[in-house]
Protein backbone atom coordinates (compact mmCIF):
# COMPACT_ATOMS: atom_id res chain seq x y z
CA UNK A 1 0.00 0.00 0.00
CA UNK A 2 1.60 3.71 -0.85
CA UNK A 3 -0.07 6.76 -0.50
CA UNK A 4 2.80 8.64 -2.25
CA UNK A 5 1.26 11.10 -4.58
CA UNK A 6 3.59 10.43 -7.68
CA UNK A 7 2.79 6.72 -8.03
CA UNK A 8 -0.86 7.78 -7.54
CA UNK A 9 -0.31 10.27 -10.31
CA UNK A 10 1.99 7.63 -12.34
CA UNK A 11 -0.67 5.46 -12.43
CA UNK A 12 -3.94 7.59 -13.49
CA UNK A 13 -1.98 9.02 -15.89
CA UNK A 14 -1.11 5.58 -17.98
CA UNK A 15 -4.40 4.31 -17.54
CA UNK A 16 -6.87 5.08 -20.80
CA UNK A 17 -10.36 4.69 -17.98
CA UNK A 18 -11.34 4.25 -14.37
CA UNK A 19 -14.23 3.14 -12.96
CA UNK A 20 -17.02 5.77 -11.22
CA UNK A 21 -18.78 4.75 -8.46
CA UNK A 22 -21.77 6.98 -6.62
CA UNK A 23 -24.77 6.36 -4.78
CA UNK A 24 -28.38 6.91 -6.58
CA UNK A 25 -31.61 6.52 -4.12
CA UNK A 26 -29.57 4.88 -1.30
CA UNK A 27 -28.44 2.20 -4.25
CA UNK A 28 -24.54 1.58 -5.41
CA UNK A 29 -23.95 2.54 -8.94
CA UNK A 30 -20.20 1.97 -10.71
CA UNK A 31 -19.88 3.68 -14.22
CA UNK A 32 -17.08 2.74 -16.63
CA UNK A 33 -15.47 5.92 -18.06
CA UNK A 34 -12.09 7.78 -19.51
CA UNK A 35 -10.41 10.30 -17.04
CA UNK A 36 -7.38 12.58 -17.13
CA UNK A 37 -5.46 13.81 -14.47
CA UNK A 38 -4.33 17.48 -14.42
CA UNK A 39 -2.47 18.61 -11.33
CA UNK A 40 -3.54 17.50 -8.69
CA UNK A 41 -7.22 17.28 -9.93
CA UNK A 42 -8.64 14.03 -11.64
CA UNK A 43 -11.53 15.29 -14.31
CA UNK A 44 -13.99 12.30 -15.19
CA UNK A 45 -15.60 12.36 -18.80
CA UNK A 46 -19.55 11.81 -19.01
CA UNK A 47 -22.93 12.85 -20.47
CA UNK A 48 -25.28 15.78 -19.49
CA UNK A 49 -27.86 13.30 -18.68
CA UNK A 50 -26.52 10.51 -16.69
CA UNK A 51 -27.51 10.08 -13.63
CA UNK A 52 -24.14 11.15 -11.58
CA UNK A 53 -23.42 14.18 -13.81
CA UNK A 54 -27.70 15.35 -12.83
CA UNK A 55 -26.36 14.59 -9.07
CA UNK A 56 -23.08 16.52 -9.13
CA UNK A 57 -24.91 20.02 -10.27
CA UNK A 58 -25.55 20.82 -6.72
CA UNK A 59 -23.60 23.10 -4.76
CA UNK A 60 -22.90 19.89 -2.61
CA UNK A 61 -21.77 18.07 -5.26
CA UNK A 62 -21.32 14.39 -5.92
CA UNK A 63 -19.52 11.75 -2.94
CA UNK A 64 -17.21 9.51 -5.37
CA UNK A 65 -15.53 6.28 -5.32
CA UNK A 66 -13.02 6.31 -8.51
CA UNK A 67 -10.95 2.85 -8.37
CA UNK A 68 -8.63 2.00 -11.40
CA UNK A 69 -6.70 -1.27 -12.11
CA UNK A 70 -3.52 -2.22 -14.55
CA UNK A 71 -3.28 -6.31 -14.33
CA UNK A 72 0.11 -7.08 -15.08
CA UNK A 73 0.53 -10.71 -14.47
CA UNK A 74 -0.89 -13.51 -13.27
CA UNK A 75 0.91 -15.73 -10.94
CA UNK A 76 0.42 -19.64 -10.85
CA UNK A 77 1.52 -21.19 -7.20
CA UNK A 78 2.34 -24.57 -6.73
CA UNK A 79 -0.71 -24.18 -4.42
CA UNK A 80 -4.17 -22.93 -5.41
CA UNK A 81 -4.05 -21.20 -1.98
CA UNK A 82 -1.22 -19.24 -3.84
CA UNK A 83 -2.15 -18.17 -7.08
CA UNK A 84 -2.67 -14.68 -7.24
CA UNK A 85 -2.18 -11.70 -9.55
CA UNK A 86 0.50 -8.85 -9.99
CA UNK A 87 -1.46 -5.58 -10.41
CA UNK A 88 -1.46 -2.01 -9.60
CA UNK A 89 -4.90 -0.32 -8.29
CA UNK A 90 -5.59 3.00 -7.12
CA UNK A 91 -8.77 4.18 -5.15
CA UNK A 92 -9.71 7.81 -4.86
CA UNK A 93 -12.61 9.27 -2.65
CA UNK A 94 -13.72 12.59 -2.45
CA UNK A 95 -16.47 15.12 -3.39
CA UNK A 96 -16.65 15.88 -7.07
CA UNK A 97 -17.75 19.20 -8.69
CA UNK A 98 -19.56 19.64 -12.10
CA UNK A 99 -17.32 21.91 -14.32
CA UNK A 100 -19.43 24.59 -15.42
CA UNK A 101 -16.75 27.33 -17.14
CA UNK A 102 -16.40 26.83 -20.18
CA UNK A 103 -13.01 27.66 -20.39
CA UNK A 104 -11.72 25.27 -18.19
CA UNK A 105 -13.92 22.26 -19.24
CA UNK A 106 -12.46 23.09 -23.34
CA UNK A 107 -9.02 22.71 -21.40
CA UNK A 108 -9.82 19.80 -20.38
CA UNK A 109 -11.64 18.49 -22.72
CA UNK A 110 -7.83 19.07 -25.24
CA UNK A 111 -6.20 17.09 -22.36
CA UNK A 112 -8.08 14.11 -22.50
CA UNK A 113 -7.87 13.89 -26.62
CA UNK A 114 -4.19 14.51 -26.35
CA UNK A 115 -4.04 11.94 -23.46
CA UNK A 116 -4.93 9.33 -26.61
CA UNK A 117 -2.29 10.97 -28.62
CA UNK A 118 0.62 13.73 -28.37
CA UNK A 119 -0.87 16.15 -30.80
CA UNK A 120 -4.21 14.95 -31.45
CA UNK A 121 -5.67 17.81 -30.32
CA UNK A 122 -4.37 20.02 -33.30
CA UNK A 123 -4.78 17.27 -35.62
CA UNK A 124 -8.99 16.98 -34.74
CA UNK A 125 -11.78 19.73 -35.08
CA UNK A 126 -12.69 21.24 -31.71
CA UNK A 127 -15.66 20.60 -29.81
CA UNK A 128 -18.61 22.73 -30.81
CA UNK A 129 -20.78 24.87 -28.38
CA UNK A 130 -23.06 22.13 -29.00
CA UNK A 131 -20.87 19.54 -28.43
CA UNK A 132 -19.34 21.17 -25.26
CA UNK A 133 -23.33 21.26 -23.82
CA UNK A 134 -23.69 17.65 -24.11
CA UNK A 135 -20.60 17.17 -22.60
CA UNK A 136 -20.01 17.17 -19.11
CA UNK A 137 -17.06 16.54 -16.87
CA UNK A 138 -16.72 16.31 -13.00
CA UNK A 139 -13.60 17.16 -11.26
CA UNK A 140 -12.06 15.14 -8.43
CA UNK A 141 -9.28 16.50 -6.28
CA UNK A 142 -7.10 14.16 -5.26
CA UNK A 143 -6.56 14.21 -1.47
CA UNK A 144 -7.95 10.39 -0.45
CA UNK A 145 -6.09 8.60 -2.61
CA UNK A 146 -4.11 5.34 -1.91
CA UNK A 147 -2.45 2.85 -4.39
CA UNK A 148 -1.68 -0.70 -3.52
CA UNK A 149 0.21 -2.90 -5.81
CA UNK A 150 1.69 -6.71 -5.53
CA UNK A 151 4.73 -7.62 -7.55
CA UNK A 152 7.28 -10.07 -7.95
CA UNK A 153 6.95 -13.93 -8.07
CA UNK A 154 5.65 -17.25 -6.32
CA UNK A 155 5.28 -17.08 -2.55
CA UNK A 156 4.31 -20.79 -2.03
CA UNK A 157 4.08 -22.55 1.48
CA UNK A 158 8.26 -23.53 2.16
CA UNK A 159 6.95 -27.28 2.18
CA UNK A 160 5.21 -26.97 -1.08
CA UNK A 161 9.00 -26.18 -3.28
CA UNK A 162 9.47 -29.73 -3.58
CA UNK A 163 6.00 -30.57 -5.39
CA UNK A 164 5.96 -31.66 -8.78
CA UNK A 165 3.82 -28.45 -10.29
CA UNK A 166 5.12 -25.91 -12.80
CA UNK A 167 4.96 -22.43 -10.67
CA UNK A 168 5.79 -18.71 -12.31
CA UNK A 169 4.12 -15.66 -13.88
CA UNK A 170 2.29 -15.26 -16.67
CA UNK A 171 3.18 -11.42 -17.44
CA UNK A 172 -0.08 -9.45 -19.06
CA UNK A 173 0.21 -5.96 -20.97
CA UNK A 174 -1.52 -4.41 -23.29
CA UNK A 175 -0.39 -4.13 -26.84
CA UNK A 176 -1.60 -1.70 -29.49
CA UNK A 177 -2.60 -3.46 -32.70
CA UNK A 178 -2.21 -2.00 -36.37
CA UNK A 179 -4.34 1.06 -36.62
CA UNK A 180 -7.41 0.34 -38.92
CA UNK A 181 -8.93 3.87 -40.64
CA UNK A 182 -12.35 4.91 -41.07
CA UNK A 183 -14.05 4.24 -44.99
CA UNK A 184 -12.80 7.19 -47.05
CA UNK A 185 -9.63 7.83 -45.11
CA UNK A 186 -6.92 9.01 -46.96
CA UNK A 187 -4.36 11.11 -44.27
CA UNK A 188 -1.42 9.15 -43.77
CA UNK A 189 -1.04 7.37 -40.30
CA UNK A 190 -0.31 10.14 -37.71
CA UNK A 191 3.30 10.05 -35.73
CA UNK A 192 1.78 9.66 -32.87
CA UNK A 193 0.11 6.10 -33.73
CA UNK A 194 3.07 4.90 -34.98
CA UNK A 195 5.26 2.28 -33.66
CA UNK A 196 8.61 3.25 -32.14
CA UNK A 197 10.28 1.67 -35.15
CA UNK A 198 14.38 1.80 -35.70
CA UNK A 199 15.68 3.16 -39.18
CA UNK A 200 15.80 -0.30 -40.88
CA UNK A 201 12.03 -0.48 -40.57
CA UNK A 202 10.78 2.88 -41.45
CA UNK A 203 9.08 3.27 -44.54
CA UNK A 204 10.42 6.72 -45.37
CA UNK A 205 9.08 9.00 -48.79
CA UNK A 206 12.18 8.92 -51.24
CA UNK A 207 11.83 10.64 -54.36
CA UNK A 208 13.25 10.96 -58.13
CA UNK A 209 12.36 12.78 -61.75
CA UNK A 210 10.45 9.39 -62.22
CA UNK A 211 8.88 8.12 -59.21
CA UNK A 212 7.95 8.72 -55.51
CA UNK A 213 8.16 5.95 -52.99
CA UNK A 214 5.60 7.08 -49.92
CA UNK A 215 4.08 4.77 -46.92
CA UNK A 216 1.72 1.81 -48.45
CA UNK A 217 -1.79 2.89 -47.26
CA UNK A 218 -5.31 1.21 -47.25
CA UNK A 219 -6.20 4.34 -49.30
CA UNK A 220 -4.14 3.74 -52.38
CA UNK A 221 -6.59 0.00 -53.07
CA UNK A 222 -8.58 1.13 -55.71
CA UNK A 223 -5.58 3.16 -57.78
CA UNK A 224 -3.27 -0.08 -57.25
CA UNK A 225 -5.95 -1.72 -57.93
CA UNK A 226 -6.36 -0.06 -61.33
CA UNK A 227 -3.03 0.24 -62.23
CA UNK A 228 -1.81 -3.75 -61.34
CA UNK A 229 -5.46 -5.30 -63.44
CA UNK A 230 -3.37 -6.86 -66.41
CA UNK A 231 -3.00 -10.60 -65.54
CA UNK A 232 0.86 -10.54 -66.86
CA UNK A 233 1.65 -8.35 -63.70
CA UNK A 234 0.71 -11.20 -61.55
CA UNK A 235 1.72 -13.92 -63.60
CA UNK A 236 4.93 -14.82 -61.35
CA UNK A 237 4.08 -12.90 -57.78
CA UNK A 238 3.63 -14.90 -54.70
CA UNK A 239 -0.28 -13.37 -54.34
CA UNK A 240 -2.89 -14.48 -57.20
CA UNK A 241 -4.19 -11.40 -59.03
CA UNK A 242 -7.42 -10.08 -56.90
CA UNK A 243 -10.64 -10.80 -58.74
CA UNK A 244 -11.60 -6.75 -57.64
CA UNK A 245 -10.47 -4.29 -54.92
CA UNK A 246 -11.65 -6.30 -51.99
CA UNK A 247 -9.36 -8.46 -52.64
CA UNK A 248 -6.13 -6.06 -52.93
CA UNK A 249 -7.59 -4.85 -49.91
CA UNK A 250 -6.36 -8.15 -47.97
CA UNK A 251 -3.06 -8.18 -49.89
CA UNK A 252 -2.33 -4.47 -48.65
CA UNK A 253 -3.99 -5.13 -45.28
CA UNK A 254 -1.31 -8.49 -44.96
CA UNK A 255 1.72 -6.26 -45.82
CA UNK A 256 0.72 -3.18 -43.17
CA UNK A 257 0.16 -6.06 -40.92
CA UNK A 258 3.91 -7.61 -41.68
CA UNK A 259 4.86 -3.82 -40.78
CA UNK A 260 3.39 -3.89 -38.05
CA UNK A 261 4.93 -7.06 -36.51
CA UNK A 262 8.40 -5.43 -37.91
CA UNK A 263 8.71 -7.86 -40.56
CA UNK A 264 8.12 -5.48 -43.96
CA UNK A 265 8.63 -2.36 -44.78
CA UNK A 266 6.33 -1.47 -47.50
CA UNK A 267 6.02 1.39 -49.87
CA UNK A 268 3.60 2.66 -52.75
CA UNK A 269 5.27 3.75 -56.26
CA UNK A 270 3.77 7.30 -57.66
CA UNK A 271 4.42 8.95 -60.70
CA UNK A 272 7.22 12.25 -59.51
CA UNK A 273 4.81 14.39 -61.57
CA UNK A 274 1.30 13.37 -61.56
CA UNK A 275 1.02 11.58 -57.99
CA UNK A 276 -0.39 8.78 -60.27
CA UNK A 277 -0.30 5.02 -58.03
CA UNK A 278 2.40 2.70 -60.46
CA UNK A 279 2.77 -0.04 -58.20
CA UNK A 280 4.57 -1.12 -54.84
CA UNK A 281 7.87 -2.25 -53.43
CA UNK A 282 9.13 -3.48 -50.12
CA UNK A 283 11.98 -4.36 -47.70
CA UNK A 284 11.83 -7.36 -45.87
CA UNK A 285 14.02 -10.35 -44.08
CA UNK A 286 15.57 -7.16 -42.50
CA UNK A 287 18.33 -7.81 -40.65
CA UNK A 288 19.76 -4.80 -39.10
CA UNK A 289 22.14 -7.05 -36.56
CA UNK A 290 23.82 -8.28 -39.97
CA UNK A 291 23.25 -5.07 -42.15
CA UNK A 292 21.00 -7.18 -44.61
CA UNK A 293 18.10 -6.39 -46.16
CA UNK A 294 15.93 -7.97 -49.06
CA UNK A 295 14.50 -5.81 -51.92
CA UNK A 296 11.15 -7.46 -53.37
CA UNK A 297 6.95 -7.66 -52.91
CA UNK A 298 7.30 -5.41 -55.82
CA UNK A 299 4.18 -5.26 -58.35
CA UNK A 300 4.38 -2.13 -60.93
CA UNK A 301 1.75 -1.34 -63.76
CA UNK A 302 2.61 -3.01 -67.07
CA UNK A 303 1.79 0.33 -68.88
CA UNK A 304 5.39 1.51 -66.56
CA UNK A 305 7.27 -1.17 -67.65
CA UNK A 306 10.61 -0.86 -69.83
CA UNK A 307 10.75 3.28 -68.66
CA UNK A 308 12.29 4.55 -65.68
CA UNK A 309 10.09 3.80 -62.96
CA UNK A 310 11.65 0.18 -61.72
CA UNK A 311 15.25 1.39 -62.05
CA UNK A 312 14.86 4.51 -60.34
CA UNK A 313 12.97 2.78 -57.46
CA UNK A 314 15.79 0.23 -57.41
CA UNK A 315 18.41 3.20 -57.19
CA UNK A 316 16.17 4.43 -54.17
CA UNK A 317 15.77 1.93 -52.29
CA UNK A 318 19.57 0.59 -52.64
CA UNK A 319 20.65 4.24 -52.02
CA UNK A 320 18.70 4.02 -48.76
CA UNK A 321 20.22 0.42 -48.05
CA UNK A 322 23.41 1.35 -48.80
CA UNK A 323 23.91 5.05 -48.22
CA UNK A 324 21.73 5.92 -45.42
CA UNK A 325 21.23 2.56 -43.26
CA UNK A 326 24.85 0.69 -43.81
CA UNK A 327 23.88 -2.46 -44.99
CA UNK A 328 26.78 -4.66 -46.25
CA UNK A 329 24.12 -6.97 -48.11
CA UNK A 330 21.60 -6.39 -50.48
CA UNK A 331 19.09 -9.26 -51.60
CA UNK A 332 16.70 -10.28 -54.41
CA UNK A 333 14.62 -13.33 -54.97
CA UNK A 334 12.60 -14.47 -57.98
CA UNK A 335 10.94 -17.83 -59.28
CA UNK A 336 13.30 -19.79 -61.43
CA UNK A 337 10.21 -19.59 -63.92
CA UNK A 338 10.54 -15.77 -64.37
CA UNK A 339 13.72 -14.90 -66.63
CA UNK A 340 12.21 -11.60 -66.98
CA UNK A 341 12.33 -10.58 -63.40
CA UNK A 342 16.03 -12.66 -63.56
CA UNK A 343 17.38 -10.46 -66.17
CA UNK A 344 16.21 -7.28 -64.79
CA UNK A 345 17.76 -8.23 -61.79
CA UNK A 346 21.33 -8.67 -62.90
CA UNK A 347 21.40 -5.45 -65.22
CA UNK A 348 21.26 -3.45 -61.45
CA UNK A 349 24.75 -5.14 -60.61
CA UNK A 350 23.70 -8.09 -58.38
CA UNK A 351 25.26 -11.16 -58.33
CA UNK A 352 23.21 -15.05 -58.60
CA UNK A 353 24.07 -16.42 -55.30
CA UNK A 354 22.11 -20.05 -55.61
CA UNK A 355 18.66 -21.80 -56.61
CA UNK A 356 16.59 -22.13 -53.54
CA UNK A 357 14.71 -25.12 -53.90
CA UNK A 358 11.19 -25.69 -53.00
CA UNK A 359 11.36 -22.41 -51.58
CA UNK A 360 8.25 -20.98 -51.32
CA UNK A 361 4.61 -22.18 -52.74
CA UNK A 362 2.70 -20.73 -55.85
CA UNK A 363 -0.30 -19.30 -55.68
CA UNK A 364 -1.77 -22.58 -57.40
CA UNK A 365 -0.88 -24.81 -54.84
CA UNK A 366 3.01 -26.10 -56.58
CA UNK A 367 6.23 -25.41 -55.25
CA UNK A 368 8.82 -23.19 -56.53
CA UNK A 369 12.54 -22.99 -56.53
CA UNK A 370 13.40 -19.48 -56.30
CA UNK A 371 16.48 -17.91 -57.24
CA UNK A 372 18.48 -15.35 -54.63
CA UNK A 373 20.41 -12.51 -55.57
CA UNK A 374 22.72 -10.25 -54.05
CA UNK A 375 25.04 -7.29 -53.95
CA UNK A 376 27.31 -6.29 -51.47
CA UNK A 377 28.32 -3.14 -50.18
CA UNK A 378 31.62 -2.57 -51.83
CA UNK A 379 29.58 -3.40 -55.11
CA UNK A 380 27.38 -0.69 -54.34
CA UNK A 381 29.37 2.65 -55.93
CA UNK A 382 29.80 0.58 -59.24
CA UNK A 383 26.42 -0.37 -59.46
CA UNK A 384 25.23 3.19 -58.40
CA UNK A 385 27.40 4.94 -60.97
CA UNK A 386 25.69 2.43 -63.85
CA UNK A 387 21.96 2.47 -62.37
CA UNK A 388 22.36 6.95 -62.68
CA UNK A 389 23.36 6.29 -66.13
CA UNK A 390 21.01 4.02 -67.02
CA UNK A 391 18.41 6.70 -65.69
CA UNK A 392 19.59 9.49 -68.09
CA UNK A 393 18.29 6.87 -70.87
CA UNK A 394 15.40 5.99 -69.51
CA UNK A 395 11.67 6.56 -71.05
CA UNK A 396 9.39 8.86 -68.71
CA UNK A 397 6.99 7.11 -66.67
CA UNK A 398 4.31 9.42 -68.16
CA UNK A 399 4.90 7.81 -71.77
Amino acid sequence: MSYQRSAAHDLLDEAYHCHLGFTVDGEPRILPTLHVRIGDTLYLHGSTGSRPLLAARSDAGLPVCVAVTRLDGLVYGRSQFHHSANYRSLVAHGTARLVADEAEKRRVLTALVEKVGRGRSADSRAPSRRELAETALLALPLREVSVRTRTGGVRDEPGDYDLPHWAGVLPLRTVAGRPEPDAGVTAPLPAYLRPDRSPWHTPVPMSGAHVRLEPLAESHVDALYAATRDPEVWTHLSAAQPADPTGLAEIVRIALDAHWRGERVPWVQLDAATGEVLGTTSFYEIDPGHRSVAIGHTWLGRRWWRTGVNTEAKLLLLTRAFTELGAERVVWHTDLRNERSQRAIERLGATREAVLRRHRQRPDGSWRDTVQYAMLADEWPKAQVRLQERLRQAVPAGR
